[in-house]
């Protein structure tokens, strides 16, 4: 009977597209977890500059909060980002695009 497979376990199905589920089901929690700042990049020189910005503007600020660089495209995409840098402030996107300068981002921490 090996030619109907009978008696062999089904594999479980593939994702019907080519991404990689278990990737974005991370970026999903994520996202909800919030209270986080990220820099949503490849690790270019844009993105770093970013990155180095939001340390920046947090020190002003006194606050004590880690920024998480996400380099992961499947989570980037999770935010709906198609064009980093990208900056995330307790799970929403604030900006993408281009490089925040400090003082724009402090403005856009003292309104969250």
């Amino acid at each position: 009977m090996a030619l109907f497979n009978f008696g062999k376990k089904k594999e479980k199905a593939a994702c019907c597209c080519s991404c990689n589920c278990e990737s974005m089901a991370k970026a999903e929690k994520m996202k909800t977890e919030g209270a986080r700042v990220k820099v949503l990049g490849g690790g270019c020189a844009k993105c770093n500059q970013l990155e180095v910005a939001s340390k920046a503007a947090l020190q002003q600020l006194g606050m004590d909060t880690t920024i998480d660089h996400v380099t992961d495209f499947s989570q980037i995409a999770a935010y709906g980002v198609m064009t980093p840098p990208a900056l995330v402030v307790d799970g929403k996107v604030v900006s993408y695009g281009k490089v925040l300068k400090t003082e724009e981002i402090v403005k856009i921490l003292e309104k969250v």
